[in-house]
């Protein structure tokens, strides 16, 4: 627990390319409601990543935004256009991969839940969480000390390399079975963790995450495990989604898999996520920049806003301040409510509203919440 009693906690906003300055807006507008209702003071920090750092000062992520990502409390990141940046040389860096690895955050948490009044895809509501391991695998932007993962010998040859490491594989099994444990206690989930991976063919690699899993899951008699290939998960979130609690899986198969299960869901549009370490955390909206709508208020914000919510959860935790586990509630609940009918929703779920409507109908149920 950090010794920050009455300290404001400070935020460092990211807002990024495409619709990532709509709905980071957004979501201050409606973090600024829940820390009013909640008496929260905010101290927040706006720099500029992606093309707008770029064009003023050569990279798409100065290192005087690291630091300050470092000295943070937490950071708000909206998605970014890296697929568009130039090559690294050129200073066209991945500014989310940049501070997953630089800050460490070993754990991207997903939570895949339906919320009231709004259809899954498959007709069955979800409620599990995935937690993927985020800093190595077959991320070729931080799966090497120096240098990407990947190698060209030939115009008409790639090797890609992937790294597994025994310590991160324990943290994000340990992080997993630890949620688990905690979904059980509130009554949420019935204690279980199911590991994805593709031994049967990565023997190497993938039996290590296993041997991990394994070992940690012998320190969690309370919670079962199973173990599922990669490709046979796909077809059982399909088939059987809410016999799922909590998934731990590798960097690769966890973003594949959490796009999968969220849009089954409801929508990727709707799906949180928090980027985890010991040390710092970082909410980012799951889905991408969206170039081609943005500037047109059709961006559905309720990602980013989700995600927020969540690193409120994660500041209370180190701080032990119910005030911020009240803030987190409140943006989840003034959430909720919005998307219960159609309404009172975005185009992109039969509403509408544009981004900022969405959001000023947000901040307004917080702001009359008893």
């Amino acid at each position: 627990m950090l010794d920050d009693a009455g300290r404001p906690p400070g935020l460092l906003v990211l807002a990024g390319d495409g619709i990532g300055p709509e709905i980071t807006a957004a979501t201050l507008a409606v973090l600024r409601a829940a820390a009013a209702r909640a008496g929260v003071a905010l101290d927040l920090e706006e720099r500029a990543i992606g093309f707008r750092a770029l064009e003023a000062e050569g990279t798409t992520i100065p290192e005087a935004v690291v630091e300050a990502a470092g000295a943070a409390d937490g950071i708000i990141l909206g998605p970014v256009s890296h697929n568009a940046y130039p090559p690294r040389e050129a200073g066209g860096l991945n500014p989310s991969g940049e501070l997953r690895k630089r800050l460490k955050l070993f754990a991207n948490i997903r939570p895949v839940v339906t919320p009231p009044g709004v259809r899954p895809a498959t007709g069955t509501p979800l409620d599990l969480v995935i937690y993927r391991e985020n800093t190595e695998g077959f991320y070729a932007d931080r799966n090497l000390h120096l240098g990407p993962g990947e190698i060209m010998p030939t115009e008409d040859m790639v090797l890609s390399f992937r790294r597994v490491t025994r310590g991160a594989c324990l943290a994000i099994a340990r992080a997993a079975f630890a949620a688990a444990r905690a979904r059980k206690e509130r009554g949420v989930g019935p204690g279980r963790v199911t590991a994805v991976h593709k031994a049967n063919v990565l023997r190497f690699g993938d039996g290590l995450f296993l041997d991990c899993v394994r070992e940690v899951a012998r320190t969690y008699p309370e919670i079962a495990l199973e173990e599922i290939l990669v490709d046979a998960m796909c077809a059982h979130l399909v088939r059987r989604p809410a016999s799922f609690d909590v998934i731990v899986t590798t960097n690769m198969y966890g973003d594949i898999l959490s796009d999968l299960a969220t849009e089954l869901a409801g929508s990727i549009g709707l799906a949180a996520s928090l980027n985890a370490g010991e040390a710092a955390a970082m909410a980012q909206a799951q889905h991408g920049s969206a170039p081609d709508i943005a500037g047109r208020d059709l961006a559905n914000p309720a990602s980013l806003i989700g995600s927020t919510a969540m690193l409120f959860d994660w500041l209370a935790e180190r701080r032990g301040d119910a005030r911020l586990v009240q803030v987190a509630a409140l943006i989840r609940a003034g959430l909720a409510e919005a998307l219960r009918a159609p309404e009172t929703r975005t185009r992109d779920l039969g509403g509408t509203l544009g981004t900022a409507g969405f959001a000023a109908g947000i901040a307004g149920r917080i702001a009359a919440m008893g």
